[in-house]
């Protein structure tokens, strides 16, 4: 009774169908599951056949056809993964839906091509109305980031504190999971970076190219919060992050390398080697001070393995907590490795198993020098009393992550021996054609006809 007392409000005679659909849909926020929309839409099309009683010949074609056209708009305008719905299929599909025949081609044909012009606009909500017009603002909300992840959700709000601001240039190698970045998005990127609670910012330099050779002149940094949304890269949470020297990498200098949670990998260079250091020291103090203890890996059927969830929600414990807490897992996870190395796969045994041992070790190793350099850090913090960033510095030095460790070499028995010498490699000599011997069975003429 509510629904067709509000659809008397509208007056859809002499439009077409997908007019008075446009029309509806910008006035009603068309919302909830599947089974709710129908009943709307089913309530709309016996309103469009009472004011065109003769376009169709039942109110159940134009449902029919108003919900082909909602599905078509899905599969044109919506992420789709393989290719669009062409015309022919779309009038193949209806083919006998109006009532038992079929709608005329021609009007499917227009429908077909108002709807791939101009995609249906739908409603939007107060809620949703107020956050665009935050995002737009220039609030950085997780809304209106430029390639924004909804599952991630950065915290740093305005009363986060700023440990660090600078000139960086940023190189992403890898993305999520350790995916390989393709090679056209692993160039250098310049950008002014700002490191704000447990949240890593780059901003965009208004109308510069290329890597700045020396650092620029000293001026005041704009706040990442007020910042417009195309000028802000996608932030990026550092909990649980390892920052350390890049020494393998000899391109450029003054490179360190920064591995996220989710195990992203990227590149920065510093203008000069005391800012390196000092980015790496106050990535990997936030870090230590604010990453949370992690959750259980998920459980599955299969017997692979999964790493364990690490939240992005910041821990509140104070530093000496952090630092027992870490030192706790550091003991864990040497434990898990040395009993990881203990149990060595089968030689002959499944490549799927030689792979899952090789990912858990790089796992166990890689958590075993975050967390040795976590409980470095958060000692020397202590130990200055845990206020002073520029002091704490001083004091400590560059904190370095600890090197894992070298891998046994082969031994004599016994160190007065001397080593032998190299087993010469063997050379095959490729023979010539009249240097080969060939054993050929000689059959007399005679007895040819034996055989």
């Amino acid at each position: 009774m509510v629904a067709q007392e509000y659809l008397d409000f509208f007056q859809f005679g002499g439009q077409t169908l997908d007019q008075a659909l446009r029309s509806f849909l910008q006035a009603l926020v068309l919302t909830g599951e599947t089974q709710e929309r129908e009943r709307i839409l089913g309530h709309f099309s016996r309103r469009y056949h009472h004011c065109n009683p003769g376009a169709f010949p039942s109110p159940d074609a134009v449902h029919s056809l108003t919900c082909a056209i909602m599905l078509l708009n899905t599969d044109l305008h919506g992420q789709r993964l393989g290719r669009a719905m062409t015309s022919s299929e779309f009038v193949a599909n209806l083919s006998g839906m109006m009532d038992g025949q079929d709608f005329p081609r021609e009007q499917l044909k227009a429908l077909y091509g108002s709807i791939r012009s101009e995609k249906l606009a739908w409603a939007a909500d107060e809620e949703e109305e107020e956050e665009e017009e935050a995002g737009a603002g220039g609030s950085l909300t997780p809304l209106s980031r430029k390639k924004s992840n909804p599952f991630l959700d950065l915290p740093g709000g305005a009363g986060a504190i700023t440990y660090r601001r600078g000139w960086l240039a940023r190189k992403v190698l890898a993305e999520a999971d350790s995916k390989k970045t393709p090679w056209g998005k692993r160039g250098w990127k310049p950008f002014q970076a700002v490191l704000k609670g447990t949240v890593l910012y780059f901003l965009k330099p208004g109308g510069r190219t290329g890597v700045p050779r020396r650092a620029p002149e000293p001026g005041p940094f704009p706040d990442p919060q007020e910042e417009e949304g195309p000028e802000v890269e996608e932030p990026l949470g550092v909990h649980h992050a390892l920052a350390e020297r890049a020494s393998k990498y000899t391109k450029r200098p003054n490179v360190f390398r920064l591995q996220t949670a989710d195990w992203r990998v990227f590149l920065f260079q510093a203008p000069t080697l005391e800012e390196m250091f000092s980015w790496i020291s106050r990535i990997n103090l936030v870090a230590a001070l604010y990453s949370s203890p992690p959750f259980p890996a998920a459980v599955g059927s299969q017997r692979c393995f999964v790493r364990p969830i690490l939240p992005a929600a910041p821990s509140r414990s104070p530093p000496e907590e952090q630092h027992r807490s870490h030192e706790a897992w550091m003991e864990r996870v040497a434990q898990e490795l040395f009993e990881h190395q203990r149990n060595l796969p089968e030689k002959r045994g499944r490549a799927r198993d030689l792979d899952e041992y090789r990912l858990k070790k790089e796992y166990l190793l890689y958590e075993r020098r975050r967390y040795e350099t976590y409980v470095q850090v958060l000692e020397t913090w202590i130990s200055t009393g845990a206020q002073d960033l520029e002091g704490w510095e001083a004091q400590a030095g560059p904190v370095v992550a600890p090197l894992d460790p070298p891998t046994l070499t082969k031994a004599h028995s016994s160190p007065s021996l001397v080593p032998e010498p190299p087993v010469a490699p063997t050379i095959r000599v490729k023979r010539n054609i009249s240097e080969r011997r060939t054993v050929r069975k000689i059959v007399p003429k005679r007895n040819k006809n034996l055989l």
